[in-house]
């Protein structure tokens, strides 16, 4: 009898051991687990990047397609029982039954991650392709700073042209566009400032900016700026927003927008770069801050060089032997770093091809 209970009692083990799963335990953990990992590794690339255009180096992105995390759990269970029967009773201290338990388990954790090269056709198209006007009035009208917005993806506004960056050069920008975005980013704090997309009878999107017909004193002076500086009506409280350099009326906002490559050219000259790679020839010294009405510009982003990376560094990378890193106590430029990698979005990399459909064995 004893040797039966034992028997039973190595079946119902197996059969629980046997109901277990792997994994709805997982998601939690994998999925945070691997954000973070994309994420980081995102933030790490597009630095990089940045430092490498700094450098006159060619930048290359590599696009995470796809993750896909396999396990497996194998678990076998065996059990032996011997049992001696005696015509005459059991010999003194001698053995009357064996009972043998063996088990084995194995854990295989085999993720698969695919990686496709963001290059060809397409890419390089939609690295050196303006940024659509709608995109631009989109971001403002979902709250984004209008003199971030501007100052990053705006090259000129009506013909006040924005900072230049070239391959040997570094223009500032007039002094009228740096007076330009006070005024409109207080018509955006009160609100006085709004955005239309309408379909035209072609299909085309007519885009508008609109001002609201009343508003405060400093609000009518911010607006009456704003006129006075692109040549605009001053009665006037809706605008046609085009794509070019100059308006072709008073009621009309050209705007000649940036695209992606030149943003990040336009980011990557704000880098403080060693001294050593400047008397080497092997970058070109950082220029000097632009000038507005009020004093010297303070730069978008802070990209500073060090021999060794800080520990609590925002986003660190090596290149050239020395670090390159956006301090994690500077706010405004994880913020204008965030910034562009959400812009970076809105490039359309990939292909519209069917993704494949894998089949992802089981075994438990």
């Amino acid at each position: 009898m004893k040797t039966i209970a034992y028997l039973l009692s190595g079946v119902i083990i197996l059969l629980l051991v046997g109901c277990g799963s792997v994994g709805p335990g997982r998601v939690t953990q994998d999925r945070f687990d691997y954000t973070a990992a994309v994420a980081n590794s995102w933030k790490s690339q597009m630095l990089l990047n940045l430092v490498k255009i700094r450098y006159g180096d060619a930048p290359v992105f590599l696009d995470v397609g796809q993750i896909v995390a396999g396990y497996s759990i194998v678990r076998s269970f065996s059990g032996t029982a011997t049992g001696y029967a005696y015509n005459s009773g059991p010999a003194p201290h001698g053995l009357t039954g064996q009972l043998g338990l063996s088990g084995q388990g194995s854990f295989n954790d085999s993720p698969t991650i695919t990686y496709s090269p963001m290059t060809g056709e397409r890419f390089a198209r939609s690295m050196m392709m303006p940024i659509p006007p709608s995109v631009i009035l989109n971001l403002i009208q979902a709250g984004s700073p209008i003199e971030e917005v501007f100052r990053t993806s705006v090259q000129s506004i009506n013909g006040v042209d924005n900072r230049r960056v070239g391959r040997l050069y570094v223009r500032r920008a007039n002094p009228e566009f740096y007076a330009l975005l006070p005024n409109l980013e207080r018509l955006q704090l009160s609100g006085d400032i709004g955005m239309r997309v309408q379909q035209g009878d072609k299909g085309e999107a007519k885009l508008s900016m609109i001002f609201r017909p009343k508003m405060a004193a400093a609000e009518e002076s911010a607006l009456r700026n704003v006129a006075k500086i692109l040549g605009l009506d001053p009665a006037a409280r809706e605008f046609n927003v085009i794509h070019g350099t100059v308006a072709s009326n008073d009621r009309e906002i050209a705007l000649l927008t940036r695209s992606i490559y030149e943003i990040l050219t336009d980011m990557a000259s704000y880098i403080t770069v060693p001294e050593a790679h400047v008397t080497e020839r092997q970058v070109r010294p950082t220029t000097e801050d632009d000038v507005g009405p009020r004093g010297p510009i303070s730069p978008l982003i802070r990209i500073t060089s060090s021999a060794k990376c800080p520990a609590d560094a925002f986003v660190a990378v090596p290149y050239l032997g020395h670090c390159f890193s956006i301090d994690n106590r500077d706010l405004p430029s994880k913020q204008m770093f965030s910034s562009i990698m959400f812009l970076f979005t809105f490039v359309e990399t990939g292909s519209k091809e069917a993704a494949p459909i894998l089949t992802i064995p089981t075994t438990r």
